[in-house]
């Protein structure tokens, strides 16, 4: 399916999520931190996944299931793989917008050099956009690009999309220890963000399973050196370092709300739990998902996950 959740967002509230591109993941970067896993091809080629209506329809009846304290503050383009990746974004939207509930897309920014997909997002009411790396040697080691893509196209992409953008712009900057949290990056990705004058910076780290197990989140001394750095640059910042809670909204077919929420966002265990017991199922049925290589459990950070399997299929 489509549409998953809401599942609670500690961006947006309750968040409706939309995944425009539901095949093994398709993305123009391979993040080591990404947790839908690691991009087998990454690509910066937009391709056709889903047509405007069946994206309309599937949305508009997952609606009419939720119960009216699950309807949702947002609807949020946030797939398996790179949103700006579907040549029908901007008619999706557009159709979406009947609905009469705000539309937020969340992007690696990859492809925001293309006109085509700045146009497109112009008709969002909240982007998000990823700034992970000051300079083309951090932007290869934590994003890990597509073939083609450069970093100072990436750069003047941001900074045409941020001028032109009238809606409610956010910048999210996910540190990995080691690797893109050191001062000298800290300082240089606060300069980008500060050009970019978004009306808040996320910091973030890891707190599900990562594509690349070695990949840990810093300690609390450089998340707070990151907020200082961000602060003293003239950025609202607020961090996204806790767990967004269990609160998730279901349309009455459990093995469906589970394996959509899945798909793209890893569910830890207290918040399954919390899942089954709104649909009145027991454990039995995440049994049968793992006997059936239809999830995965994983564990991080001492937590127990459940996310998608695709590595079979």
């Amino acid at each position: 399916m489509i549409s998953f959740g809401p599942v609670p967002s500690r961006r947006l509230g309750k968040s409706l999520g939309i995944n425009n591109i539901i095949r093994p993941k398709v993305c123009s970067y391979s993040c080591i931190y990404c947790q839908v896993g690691q991009t087998m091809n990454p690509s910066l080629t937009r391709q056709l996944f889903f047509t405007p209506e069946q994206i309309f329809i599937e949305v508009d009846n997952h609606l009419a299931k939720l119960a009216a304290e699950d309807r949702p503050d947002y609807m949020t383009f946030v797939s398996n793989g790179e949103p700006t990746l579907d040549m029908n974004l901007g008619k999706s939207i557009e159709m979406l917008k009947g609905l009469g509930i705000p539309i937020a897309v969340i992007t690696n920014s990859s492809m925001l050099p293309d006109p085509h997909v700045r146009s497109e997002l112009m008709q969002a009411d909240w982007v998000s956009v990823k700034v992970d790396a000051a300079d083309a040697d951090t932007w290869q080691k934590v994003n890990r690009p597509a073939e083609g893509l450069k970093f100072e196209n990436l750069i003047d992409g941001l900074k045409i999309f941020a001028g032109e953008y009238g809606g409610e712009l956010r910048t999210e900057t996910l540190l990995c220890k080691g690797i893109n949290d050191s001062q000298a990056n800290l300082k240089g990705v606060a300069g980008i963000i500060s050009t970019l004058a978004p009306g808040r910076a996320y910091i973030s780290i890891p707190i599900r399973p990562p594509a690349e197990k070695s990949v840990m989140p810093p300690g609390v001394e450089t998340v707070n050196l990151a907020w200082q750095i961000f602060r003293e640059a003239g950025i609202e910042t607020e961090l996204l370092t806790g767990f967004e809670g269990v609160d998730t909204g279901f349309t009455g077919n459990i093995y469906e709300d589970i394996l959509n929420i899945t798909a793209v966002h890893p569910l830890r265990e207290d918040a399954l739990m919390e899942l089954l017991a709104k649909n009145g199922a027991n454990f039995s049925i995440v049994e049968s998902l793992l006997s059936q290589r239809l999830i995965r459990r994983s564990l991080y950070q001492g937590k127990k996950f459940y996310l998608r399997d695709f590595q079979t299929k």
